[in-house]
């Protein structure tokens, strides 16, 4: 996400008609729209092998993967946000065909110039939605894979992969794959990389 807003307010539904005919991708955060930086191939990459491997696993079950260009809707926050990737099984975002409120699973995969706000601000916001069982943060500088998994007692507790574990799991859908199979075709950036 890029740091400086559109400068003009707009409510969600102001912003929601942009989006439909936008050139550029914005997300939303209290009336103002922040366009979004495109994403170097590694980034791009690790997010399609991962919906490859979630698509598949999903088929049949009623749950449905997402890619980078479906808005997650965090209503009590007034939030408009493109996660990387995002499963929901909830029947009630079938009714939404523009954004999702009711994810049980966000990726973002992570780049200089937006970990931070992935790690912090993104994340405790994406806290607010109460389906949301996983937060999965994807490294492209090494093969690394960090989990926030909700507990019963709304405590997030963090699980790390990592390529000497050799495979990772999701456990809110009920997944497990090799990390050679996320990071398949993909070259590690450099630390200097955005």
């Amino acid at each position: 996400m890029v740091a400086t807003p559109e400068p003009n307010y707009l409510t969600p539904e102001e912003y929601l008609k942009l989006e439909e005919t936008s050139s550029i991708k914005h997300e939303y955060i209290d009336g103002y729209a922040y366009a979004m930086a495109g994403a170097l191939d590694p980034h791009v990459t690790t997010a399609g092998n991962l919906f490859t491997l979630l698509r598949s696993h999903v088929r049949g079950t009623g749950c449905r993967v997402y890619i980078a260009d479906m808005k997650a809707r965090i209503e009590s926050l007034n939030r408009y946000y493109y996660p990387d990737v995002m499963v929901t099984c909830d029947a009630r975002d079938q009714e939404t065909p523009g954004h999702k409120k009711f994810p049980c699973l966000i990726v973002e995969v992570l780049s200089n110039s937006t970990e931070a706000f992935d790690r912090g601000d993104k994340f405790a916001d994406y806290q607010q939605i109460e389906t949301l069982q996983e937060y999965v943060l994807i490294n492209t500088k090494r093969q690394r894979i960090e989990c926030l998994r909700r507990s019963a007692q709304n405590i997030w507790i963090l699980q790390i992969y990592t390529l000497s574990d050799e495979i990772f799991e999701l456990k809110s859908i009920d997944f497990e794959a090799t990390i050679a199979e996320l990071y398949e075709d993909v070259t590690l950036e450099s630390s200097t990389a955005d």
